[in-house]
C-alpha cells in the first residue's frame, strides 16, 4: 500500500533545523572580518614587496602588526573550516568517509593555524 507515516514523523532524528543556522551566520561574520584582514595583508605585502627578509622580519615584529597577523591567521582558518565542513556535509555520502574527512579537516586546521600563530610569536619576541 503505501507509506502511513506523517510528514513529520518522517523528518524526526534526522537533525535540528536550528543548528544550520548559526553556521551560516558564524560563516557570513568570518566573511566580513576577512575583509579589512585581507586588505591589510594585501596593503603590507605590497608595501614591503623587494625588501629583505630583515625588513619582514623587522615589520612582522611590531606588536600591531603581529596582533592583526595573528587575527588574520586564526580568522581565516576557521572561515576555511566552515566552509569545507559544508562541501563535505555536502558531497560526502558515506558516514564513515564523511567523519574521516571532518576529522582530518579539524586535525588539518588546528596544525595550520597553531604553526602559522606559533611563527608570527617567534618573530614577534625574538628568538
Amino acid at each position: 500500500m503505501g507509506d502511513f507515516k506523517t510528514p513529520l514523523s518522517k523528518v524526526r532524528g534526522l537533525g535540528s533545523a536550528k543548528d544550520g543556522t548559526h553556521h551560516w551566520w558564524v560563516q557570513r561574520v568570518t566573511a566580513v572580518a576577512n575583509i579589512p584582514l585581507v586588505l591589510f595583508m594585501l596593503v603590507s605585502a605590497v608595501g614591503n614587496a623587494g625588501k629583505g627578509h630583515a625588513d619582514w622580519v623587522a615589520w612582522m615584529a611590531q606588536p600591531v602588526v603581529a596582533v592583526v597577523v595573528i587575527l588574520f591567521v586564526a580568522n581565516l582558518m576557521y572561515h576555511l573550516r566552515l566552509g569545507l565542513q559544508v562541501t563535505i556535509e555536502d558531497y560526502v555520502h558515506t558516514a564513515s568517509t564523511k567523519v574521516a574527512l571532518m576529522l582530518l579537516l579539524t586535525f588539518a586546521t588546528i596544525l595550520m593555524a597553531a604553526l602559522s600563530i606559533f611563527s608570527v610569536l617567534r618573530i614577534a619576541f625574538g628568538g
